[in-house]
């Protein structure tokens, strides 16, 4: 077998078989398919697409090519949630505790962030003591005991994946629907639950800009999934503006905390809940997303979600109180607010400039080896939808620098303020399965 023949017969609009993406793959993570061969087949793929088979056999290439992490030590269906990617999207941190506390496994393996704003180890680190760094036996250990852990990603997790993305990355085939997609599901897969509910993003602060991209990535996504076993779902939510209110690390663990208490911003609670309701029914313990729902609800009422939050962070080293003293998580010394330079509505709040913005104050990293801030982020006070009086706070930065003049004009670019009323934009499109 032959890489050449390989690029040419997918560039002619073949399909590959298993053995010949077996070949390849296990071929490029061994340094013995060349980088220059790789781009051509990348590109192949860009303008010729993959059959559903493919995509599945790509995926699981992909998942054998490194460590594959044994979830068989829990009890019950481990069910796993994703999310791909926008600005506040602080659902990891309330579905956890949330879904845990109905008695579901949730035994999330997170990275930490790069970009706009931290990543969920991150943002848990906001939490003074908290750590990821547990061994596997301790991690099933207090999934099985709490229904709640994290830990961080194993460095040999699907290999072939890191290298292929790094070369998509220069050489203009990121944006290829099936490359995406078994990108994403080969971490997913190899992270051993056994079942995944998908959170794709579209607006302008998600990587899938248009609804109909969505879609068409969700669907292959959950074709994947089901393809190799993995009962999948997946909902297409709103990422025009930011979600909730909190952009930055600690601001984000506190707005995480308000919504477990069921006092969070609207948008971030329906999210939650929804996503909740399908991990709770793949996990078979509610019949019915309506149900499981209402599940949901009363554990937010009764307080058993934040009891299961408090739980997770003091078993792995983080100090619980902060969950009823917000004050103990990191706090920036200065706290200025974004005046409205006119009267309306607000029609748009580019999610995108707003993550700019956080990250420009020290909250999100530029660079793998970046220090972040914990305590600064951006607070927003409206939301697209809302009345805004000139002169009135349209957000506030936190920050340990007074110097906010270019965070400021980056969110003012952010906002756009109309005369006409308008309405809130859609929170979840369609539901895919």
């Amino acid at each position: 077998m032959r890489m050449v023949d390989l690029i040419e017969k997918k560039r002619n609009g073949e399909e590959l078989s298993k053995q010949e993406i077996d070949f390849m793959i296990k071929g490029y993570t061994n340094n013995e398919i060349p980088d220059y061969q790789m781009s051509a087949f990348a590109m192949a793929v860009f303008f010729q697409g993959m059959t559903k088979g493919e995509r599945v056999n790509l995926t699981q290439a992909m998942v054998e090519s490194g460590d594959q992490i044994d979830l068989s030590g829990i009890q019950g269906i481990k069910v796993d949630k994703h999310s791909t990617g926008g600005v506040g999207d602080t659902t990891t941190l309330v579905l956890a505790p949330l879904v845990g506390a109905l008695g579901v496994p949730v035994a999330k393996m997170s990275g930490r962030g790069l970009g706009h704003t931290g990543g969920t180890i991150d943002k848990l680190e906001s939490v003074p003591g908290f750590h990821v760094e547990i061994t596997n036996d301790e991690f099933i250990r207090l999934v099985n005991e709490n229904k709640i852990a994290v830990i961080g990603q194993s460095a040999n997790l699907t290999p072939a994946d890191k290298k292929l993305y790094g070369l998509r990355d220069v050489t203009a085939t990121v944006d290829s629907i099936p490359l995406i997609a078994s990108s994403i599901m080969s971490k997913k897969i190899a992270a051993g639950a056994d079942a995944i509910v998908l959170d794709v993003k579209t607006g302008n602060g998600a990587f899938m800009k248009n609804l109909d991209d969505a879609k068409e990535l969700a669907q292959a996504m959950v074709e994947i999934g089901n393809g190799v076993g993995r009962n999948t779902k997946a909902i297409i939510s709103d990422m025009s503006q930011p979600l909730g209110f909190a952009v930055g690390n600690a601001l984000e663990v506190k707005e995480a905390i308000d919504t477990l208490k069921g006092e969070g911003p609207e948008d971030l609670h329906e999210l939650c809940l929804s996503l909740g309701s399908h991990m709770v029914t793949l996990a078979g313990k509610a019949a019915s997303l309506e149900e499981a729902r209402n599940m949901l609800e009363e554990v937010m009422k009764n307080g058993k979600a934040l009891e299961t939050f408090k739980t997770f962070l003091a078993s792995q080293g983080g100090d619980a109180t902060v969950v009823d003293q917000p004050e103990k998580l990191p706090t920036a010394e200065f706290v200025i607010e974004v005046p409205a330079k006119e009267k309306g509505y607000v029609s748009e709040i580019t999610a995108e400039s707003i993550g700019i913005a956080a990250m420009m104050l020290g909250a999100g990293r530029l660079t793998k080896e970046s220090d972040i801030d914990l305590a600064v982020g951006v607070m927003l006070n409206k939301k697209v939808g809302d009345m805004v009086n000139e002169g009135e706070a349209i957000a506030y930065i936190h920050s340990n620098t007074k110097d906010v003049k270019e965070v400021m004009d980056k969110i003012y670019s952010a906002y756009q303020v109309v005369n006409e009323k308008v309405d809130a934009p859609t929170l979840i499109y369609t539901e895919i399965q």
